[in-house]
Formats: C-alpha cells, structure tokens, sequence
C-alpha cells in the first residue's frame, strides 16, 4: 500500500493544511500523520468527515505520497504544487508557502 495523508483547506482562509498526529490541522505537509495502513487511512477517512461537517475544513481529500530522504512529497503534482507552491515565479520576492525572500 501506498503511504498517505489527509489534506484540505482551511475554510477560515483556504491555506492548504494537513492532519497531525495530534489530529490539528497544519500548514506544513512535513508534520503531516502519515497513514501506512488501511486503518490509519479509514480512521483519516473519517476525521475529514467530521471536519468538513464541523465547517473547519472544505476539498477533504486523502492523498498519496513517498517518503524520499526523510521528506514527504506527493505523488500527483496538483498536491505537490499545494504543498509547495507555484511552479513558476509568480510575483518578485513570492516563494509560495515557504515565506517571502528578502533582497539582501
């Protein structure tokens, strides 16, 4: 079985987030719970539900990724661009969700 995560976006301001371990949802997909077995993934499965139902979350979507080198990363580049940002230079100083780049 392929590892997984459950990620969404924050309904307050749609920042792409994934489940924690401790069952919160963060902006970083490297403090994601990752699921490596069918119950971990039914027990996401369900968590999502209840998040979407309790208007925390909205897109609820449990994900494939690989661990390379200690780093998660999905499989799919839709999920890669959400956790990591655009692809192509978007505005000058914009690096996605890594933060700002301040010009020396």
């Amino acid at each position: 079985m392929v590892d997984k995560v459950l990620t969404a976006n924050r309904l307050s301001d749609g920042i792409s987030v994934w489940l924690d371990a401790a069952g919160n949802w963060v902006e970083s997909l490297q403090d994601a719970f990752v699921a490596r077995h069918a119950e971990a993934v039914s027990a996401l499965e369900s968590t999502g539900k209840t998040a979407f139902a309790d208007n925390k979350v909205v897109d609820v979507n449990v994900i494939d990724i690989e661990e390379v080198n200690g780093v998660l990363r999905p499989l799919r580049l839709r999920e890669r661009i959400r956790a990591e940002g655009p692809t192509m230079e978007y505005a000058p100083g914009y690096k996605g969700l890594a933060g700002p780049v301040h010009a020396a």
